[in-house]
């Protein structure tokens, strides 16, 4: 049994106890996209605009929230649930220069076993996009000057005078489907504080879990439409 099955079992189990687990940790997008050196620097872009973006959301394996579940096995997963993106945000990314259309790849297109890139680059390909945006969420927690990262069980209860705060970094980068070549990152990080009356149920902390990662998303969305107006300046003709 995993760890990560381990601790959400002793929540069900001890929900007296009011306990909070934090969910599952991030991907390090450079760790699935790995190569040699003569290979990375062989790699060159294939823009073909205008261009369709495939998006997916990875975490680390068998990731797990109170919210979502992660889908797959191998050295990350993917998030097929979109409970960070909405119709508007797709609709904005459509807007960006030089794209013709956005997706997001759900299970149906992907292996059970998720490797490397190439793997939802594939799933990409199967959706006719040319680019792949990829992106993952690194939330941490810290109570009374304690940090508490992925999969960390906070005691509940008594209500914190100071130091509380959830912490989330939302990262992305945009590679070529076709070639792997890399055409740019994103960075954004948010912070939820105010959680000395929220600190009570596992609930109302998962509420500002989820606020503090849907205000790093949507930090995100202007850095990586800065990345992408450089991108479509360079290669769009």
């Amino acid at each position: 049994m995993s760890l990560r099955t381990l601790l959400f079992a002793f929540v069900i189990l001890c929900s007296g106890c009011a306990s909070y687990v934090t969910p599952g940790g991030p991907v390090r997008l450079e760790d699935i996209n790995r190569a040699d050196i003569s290979e990375v620097a062989s790699r060159k872009p294939s823009p073909n605009f205008p261009v369709r973006i495939a998006i997916a959301r990875v975490q680390a394996p068998q990731y797990k929230s109170y919210s979502s579940e992660s889908f797959g096995s191998g050295r990350y997963s993917v998030v097929t649930t979109q409970e960070l993106i909405t119709e508007e945000h797709f609709e904005r990314f459509a807007k960006w220069p030089g794209v013709a259309g956005v997706a997001p790849i759900n299970r149906l297109l992907l292996p059970a076993n998720l490797d490397s890139l190439d793997d939802l680059r594939l799933a990409a390909a199967k959706l006719q996009a040319d680019v792949l945006l990829v992106y993952t969420l690194d939330t941490s927690f810290r109570v009374q000057g304690r940090a508490y990262g992925p999969l960390s069980v906070i005691s509940l209860g008594l209500a914190p005078d100071r130091d509380a705060f959830i912490t989330s970094t939302a990262s992305a980068l945009f590679t070529d489907v076709r070639t792997g070549f890399i055409y740019g990152v994103a960075e954004a990080t948010a912070k939820a504080s105010g959680l000395t009356n929220a600190w009570g149920s596992s609930d109302t902390v998962d509420k500002k879990r989820l606020e503090a990662e849907e205000q790093a998303f949507t930090l995100l969305i202007p850095q990586a439409e800065k990345t992408w107006a450089g991108i479509a300046k360079q290669y769009m003709k």
